[in-house]
């Protein structure tokens, strides 16, 4: 068949039939669906039923939460819109490519753009992103996506490609036979769609827990204060479902939601301007609460380059200097792989003018695989081999280690070319003889020792995973500023579950590590309760990232390693990794306590309202005065605290420990709301002094425990809390009758004064009395 690939006009013709590699994107929400999500949530749903029962009996003050709600859906869909537009903008740029061949040239183009029946070029890091076949050549796969075994198979022409497994080594062209929705991974990922609901993350999956365990006690507790007030109270109409919908109003975490889904939005934007892309918005809090990193050696610690640094003849071989650089310059130009190693050697040999290709009657090319550690070049009666010296060498390593010892003890990456008399291909390291060596260097990246000490501040532990000598990991890691880094181990020991368990709480530096073994490491480490993040940059990379709870890969890596991570540094500058962390944690602890605000109200307003129907009394508050308290008690000030820095580390269980913070204060208002009732029904108070008196307890309570989470207390937080008094003050008086606050009497006045000075010492006790029994 011609390999000259399609011409315009078939190209043309086939986008016209839709034969295009437009892959479903489960992430890419269409802007209706963005509008739909925050419009009709059950809350929502909630907030119209009580505006049509609110309109019903005519108390239109009570509808002050009304514009509250609608500018609150608003702002959530301009800011996730905005903020969509600007990430499609980000991972379009950062688009996979794909080499094509069309009109007899060759071209890069997005993956996106290809049509079926499209030649595209596949080479070692390229992911398969349609199913295709092989016209040309011969490569090694992994299937691991797909199937979740990390074998390398190999493919020649007539193979047939399945989309989502990725290059390996080799180098081939392929014809695509299935593209876009009809392609294997795109199938696959539309039944996955159909049972994965893991994707919200821990302070997520927590909220949505509170909203559910809320949305089930609402209409219950609803229909049982009405039931009560109007047929039990014989209240009017209009004062029963006032109260009702007091109640209802008090229990939902209306801003909530929004809030937290804002904060990781425009983090996940700030991120993107500062060169790091998140696939999914997880991966901000998931990073956030890693307490193990997992880096590589070589992309990581170091520079992605290489460059060799010498070239010798072993001193246990007979063969001249001038013999072995001619025998390394038949290998070379023999050999097909294009990875970083073998570019750098490429350079070195062309400067020394060294690069030719005599070699004749080759057999077969091995390519370069981080699963057996070298390359090869095979011939009738010899095969020539470049790799790791001990896996290359076998057992004659041990005889001739002192040759290079000191060059790994210096950090240096050390190659042998050796040469064997074995037949079978499978096991050519058997019996292999030293020729001579080859000696590269990474330069350390100059923010390598700043970022692995900011790690060591933050309590995250560093293992570094590679498939280089261990001597050679530890002595670049060290150099890095990496504790602990004295401590290695050669994976080829790790031989059982055991063996892998123990030893990664016991070393930091594991080197000689195939890609399996790199997945099972991330597993022992997670069944240690350890939360992982693994970064990556190569095929061998895939199944560990995929384990751990975060993945985070350089874009000047492989396509596969991009695809599969959640979070790309653009720029492949792993620096970056403290600002995603810091930027984590602020959401995450800010979230949390912008919730512990939310939740005061929640369980305020819950147990009022069951005490309420208990004990047979009109509940005393009324929706628009639960408004201006949570607007200046908890919505604005909750909204400005989401803004502070703060890069304290996350405390685990999300639900336990805002319950915790919140209880106090919603007890305290419950016991100061009730000595409200009790008392005005003993001194004859009014419905609307017992309601006002309780609005000020309320603000005074709300802005007792604003200030415990403001704690330790700056300028900021102080400009927040005076503020919002003034705020409070300044909207009661104003707008007394929008929110239904009236004219007290003296009596009241000392009530409400005494009444909140007993607050202070009741919440301090119900705080200490809680801390002690869940200690």
């Amino acid at each position: 068949m011609s390999l000259k690939g399609l011409t315009s006009f078939e190209v043309e013709e086939r986008i016209r039939q839709g034969k295009i590699n437009k892959n479903i994107d489960e992430t890419d929400r269409p802007v209706w669906e963005i509008v739909k999500r925050n419009t009709f949530t059950f809350f929502n749903l909630i907030f119209a039923v009580i505006a049509i029962l609110i309109s019903l009996v005519q108390a239109w003050n009570q509808l002050i939460f009304l514009p509250i709600i609608v500018i609150n859906t608003i702002v959530g869909i301009y800011q996730e819109i905005k903020a969509k537009r600007y990430l499609d903008q980000m991972t379009l740029l950062h688009a996979p490519q794909s080499t094509v061949i069309r009109n007899g040239q060759q071209e890069k183009i997005a993956s996106d753009n290809l049509v079926e029946e499209d030649i595209i070029i596949l080479k070692t890091g390229n992911q398969i992103v349609a199913d295709a076949r092989i016209v040309e050549g011969s490569i090694f796969v992994n299937e691991s996506l797909l199937t979740g075994e990390a074998d390398e198979i190999e493919k020649n022409v007539d193979d047939k490609l399945l989309s989502g497994s990725f290059v390996v080594s080799g180098e081939a062209k392929v014809i695509l036979e299935k593209v876009g929705k009809d392609s294997y991974i795109s199938k696959l990922t539309e039944q996955a769609k159909l049972v994965d609901h893991g994707e919200d993350s821990e302070m997520l999956r927590a909220l949505n827990k509170l909203l559910k365990w809320v949305s089930f006690i609402i209409l219950p507790i609803a229909v049982i204060l009405f039931t009560q007030n109007y047929f039990v109270n014989h209240n009017t109409l209009q004062t029963s479902v006032v109260a009702m919908v007091a109640a209802v109003i008090g229990m939902i975490p209306e801003g909530l939601y929004l809030l937290t889904t804002i904060a990781l939005t425009l983090s996940s934007v700030k991120l993107a301007r500062n060169q790091v892309l998140l696939h999914n918005m997880k991966s901000i809090e998931s990073l956030a609460r890693v307490d193990v990193l997992c880096v590589d050696k070589t992309g990581t610690i170091t520079e992605p380059r290489m460059s060799v640094e010498q070239v010798f003849v072993s001193p246990s071989s007979n063969i001249r200097e001038a013999k072995f650089m001619s025998l390394l310059s038949d290998y070379i130009s023999a050999n097909t792989d294009d990875n970083d190693t073998m570019k750098a050697i490429r350079e070195f040999m062309l400067a020394k003018g060294d690069l030719q290709n005599q070699m004749t009657g080759v057999k077969k090319i091995i390519p370069f695989s981080s699963k057996v550690k070298y390359s090869a070049v095979c011939f009738e009666n010899e095969s020539y081999l470049l790799g790791a010296p001990e896996i290359v060498l076998g057992k004659t390593y041990e005889k001739i280690s002192s040759e290079i010892n000191h060059l790994l003890e210096e950090g240096f990456r050390v190659l042998v070319l050796a040469g064997t008399k074995e037949k079978n291909y499978d096991q050519l390291n058997l019996g292999a003889y030293a020729l001579g060596y080859v000696v590269l260097a990474n330069p350390i990246r100059e923010n390598a020792k700043s970022t692995f000490n900011y790690f060591a501040e933050q309590g995250v532990n560093i293992k570094v995973i590679s498939g280089d000598n261990p001597q050679t990991v530890s002595a670049v890691a060290k150099r890095a500023g990496i504790t602990g880094a004295e401590r290695f181990i050669d994976a080829n020991l790790l031989k059982t579950k055991e063996d892998l368990d123990q030893a990664v709480e016991s070393y930091t530096v594991f080197g000689r590590v195939t890609p399996d073994q790199k997945h099972r490491l991330v597993q022992a480490l997670k069944r240690k309760d350890h939360t992982v993040a693994m970064t990556g940059d190569g095929v061998n990379d895939i199944l560990a990232m995929k384990s751990a709870d975060c993945s985070i890969a350089m874009a000047s890596g492989s396509d596969a390693a991009t695809q599969v991570a959640q979070v790309v540094l653009l720029d492949s500058d792993f620096g970056h990794m403290t600002q995603v962390v810091t930027e984590g944690r602020r959401v995450v602890n800010n979230v949390q306590r912008s919730a512990i605000l939310f939740l005061v109200k929640n369980l305020f307003s819950i147990i009022l309202a069951i005490i309420s129907a208990i004990f047979v009394f009109t509940y005393p508050l009324q929706a628009s005065q639960l408004s201006l308290i949570s607007l200046f008690t908890i919505g604005i000030p909750g909204f400005l605290l989401s803004l502070e820095e703060n890069d304290k580390r996350i405390e685990k269980d999300f639900i336990k420990n805002v319950i915790l913070k919140a209880l106090p204060a919603s007890l305290t208002e419950i016991t100061a709301v009730l000595g409200v009732v009790i008392a005005g029904a003993a001194f004859k108070l009014t419905a609307s002094e017992i309601s006002t008196s309780a609005v000020i307890l309320l603000a005074v309570v709300g802005f007792m425990i604003l200030t415990k989470i403001s704690a330790p207390l700056n300028r900021f937080k102080m400009g927040i809390i005076i503020f919002n008094i003034v705020g409070i003050i300044i909207s009661g008086f104003m707008f007394n009758s929008l929110f239904s606050i009236s004219k007290i009497s003296l009596d009241s006045f000392v009530l409400v004064a005494l009444l909140s000075l007993f607050s202070e010492s009741l919440f301090r006790n119900f705080d200490s009395l809680l801390k002690k029994f869940f200690k």
